[in-house]
């Protein structure tokens, strides 16, 4: 039995030198050491050993089972150590390469607008509020002039989300929460998301709109042609001229339309302001008295006047922008111009 041990120590040793993988060498572990393992079969036939020999076939026994296992164990141990390695060769960090530079950020174009607005008007002593962009259909429309199936609803494609809640089409109802609370003289700047369905290269469903409130005694439309005079002046530069333009909002009487010439061909007529010569820019007008009525303020006491523009407008004419999308795509390209 003493050469059939010696001759299974050296079958195992044939079989861990082709071993090349964990699974190998297990199956080699389990083979000579598990429990049904051959080596083990032998040591329970430890009986059929002549009495003299038994110690010394039983200490060699132990000896080539521990040889086996640490052999084993070392082979495993180098795999792994193989493995680490490669990995590390892998993911290896070049510590003497220049670093990866990041590209900073740009204040985006509609927001450099709105700022630069509500700096101008927070010098002629606006404070900017804002409201709700889900909205009652009462502070959309209803108090603003504009009742149940008015044909002015038209003029604004509305998102309902049921019968009396819009998304806002425009920042107005600001307007009105706020007169709600407080007591002339008004002095306010509502900026903010609006919605209306429309989509082309002129629209967006979602934009930003700027609308201003100015409510006291003996005001009147002279005040509001000084005021959006010296701000457009302070927009598109003194040499800017503008008019302005009659026009119809349900909320304002009279209203205007104030347009300033082309800053592109200054007047002589192109592409961009259809050969007019004029760009339209916002909206204004006088206070409707039955929109001071809706808010408990006395008509016959106060005056006031409203304004309303697109910041995505003001930003493509200032920035010489032709198609609105590019202020939502995120292109870096685009962006990284501002």
């Amino acid at each position: 039995m003493t050469a059939e041990l010696e001759a299974l120590r050296n079958q195992a040793e044939a079989e861990l030198q082709k071993a090349g993988t964990e699974e190998d060498l297990q199956t080699v572990r389990t083979r000579y050491l598990g429990r049904k393992g051959l080596l083990t079969a032998l040591l329970r036939n430890i009986g059929n050993v002549p009495p003299e020999e038994k110690p010394q076939f039983g200490k060699r026994c132990n000896e080539i089972k521990e040889e086996l296992s640490a052999r084993i164990d070392q082979a495993l141990a180098g795999l792994a150590s193989s493995r680490r390695d490669e990995v590390l060769l892998r993911e290896r960090i070049d510590v003497t390469l220049p670093g990866r530079g990041t590209r900073p950020g740009r204040v985006h174009p509609v927001t450099q607008v709105r700022e630069e607005i509500c700096r101008i008007f927070s010098g002629l002593g606006f404070s900017v509020v804002e409201g709700p962009e889900v909205e009652l259909d009462y502070y959309n429309f209803e108090a603003l002039n504009i009742p149940k199936n008015h044909p002015a609803r038209d003029m604004q494609d509305t998102f309902y989300i049921d019968e009396n809640i819009v998304l806002r089409t425009h920042t107005s109802p600001v307007q009105v929460r706020i007169m709600e609370k407080t007591r002339p003289p008004v002095r306010i700047l509502s900026p903010g998301r609006v919605y209306r369905r429309d989509s082309d290269i002129s629209h967006t469903p979602m934009f930003h709109q700027i609308e201003g409130l100015l409510v006291d005694r003996g005001v009147t439309f002279g005040d509001l042609k000084g005021v959006l005079t010296a701000f457009l002046k302070q927009v598109f530069g003194d040499q800017t001229v503008l008019r302005f333009r009659p026009s119809f909002f349900p909320f304002t009487e009279p209203s205007a339309e104030v347009d300033i010439q082309c800053v592109i061909c200054r007047g002589q007529g192109c592409r961009v302001c259809g050969q007019s010569g004029w760009l339209e820019i916002l909206g204004s007008g006088m206070v409707d008295p039955e929109v001071f009525k809706n808010v408990g303020y006395d008509p016959e006491e106060f005056t006031g006047f409203a304004f309303g523009l697109g910041l995505e407008r003001i930003a493509m004419l200032k920035f010489g922008i032709t198609d609105i999308r590019l202020f939502f795509e995120n292109d870096l390209r685009f962006l990284e111009q501002f």
